[in-house]
């Protein structure tokens, strides 16, 4: 089970392993707990604590001894409702801060698997006409994961953002699942031009994710820079076979 998405949502290992810990028992003791958790007695009560805090965790008295409960998983959707309503509260701060720099740098490096995600969120979002890719191969789609390449081109149509792609052979596979997208072209170049890297252009962004071990991205925003890169792929489409 893939348990990155609870860390997302900041919950702590410890917390995390009380929870499901919590779910397994249905309802149990601090001492129940402690045993099957293997926690020590002091990590055990702060973070049920915690946990209780945070609205994912209740008990009900039974004379003196408390009995625990994990709420319904699906009380993570308001946990999460509760998380976007605070920070909407703190996000016309945050923009007001955001204007009082005077020079906005325009090449950032994201780092991890997680950065990557971040870049490829922007550039869907990003103000432009068209998204255009060139580059990549199994290696992306390999550490990325399939399924959320998917999810990132339904978004981006969400967006009404036309793409034309150029992928090569050995991702054809997945390209045609990509393809059946509207809004959505693609052209391919033979299997020997894969790459472990991703240009990606829209507006006045150009963004390069590298797909090696430990995943990293380049985002340069730059209208200069943005069109040198996007004369170079209307280049490479002219050139390119359907």
């Amino acid at each position: 089970m893939d348990l990155d998405i609870l860390k997302d949502l900041g919950l702590t290992p410890n917390e995390i392993k009380m929870y499901l810990t919590l779910l397994e028992l249905s309802c149990a003791s601090a001492g129940d707990i402690l045993k099957k958790s293997k926690l020590p007695n002091s990590t055990v009560h702060r973070t049920l604590n915690s946990l209780i805090e945070k609205g994912l965790v209740n008990f009900i008295l039974e004379g003196k001894r408390k009995i625990y409960q994990a709420t319904d998983p699906e009380h993570f959707f308001n946990f999460i409702d509760d998380k976007k309503k605070r920070f909407e509260e703190i996000l016309p701060l945050l923009k007001k801060k955001q204007k009082f720099v005077k020079k906005q740098e325009l090449a950032s490096v994201y780092k991890g698997i997680r950065g990557v995600k971040e870049v490829y969120n922007i550039m869907i979002n990003a103000k432009g006409r068209e998204y255009n890719t060139f580059g990549g191969g199994p290696v992306a789609a390999e550490i990325m994961g399939f399924t959320w390449w998917l999810n990132l081109h339904k978004r981006r149509v969400a967006n009404k953002l036309a793409s034309r792609q150029i992928f090569d052979d050995s991702v054809k596979w997945g390209g045609k699942d990509i393809e059946k997208n509207p809004l959505t072209k693609i052209k391919y170049v033979d299997k020997e031009f894969a790459q472990f890297q991703e240009t990606v252009i829209v507006g006045d962004y150009v963004a390069i994710a590298v797909f090696s071990e430990n995943p990293y991205a380049f985002l340069i925003k730059d209208k200069l820079v943005a069109d040198s890169y996007r004369k170079h792929f209307n280049l490479l489409w002219r050139m390119t076979k359907n």
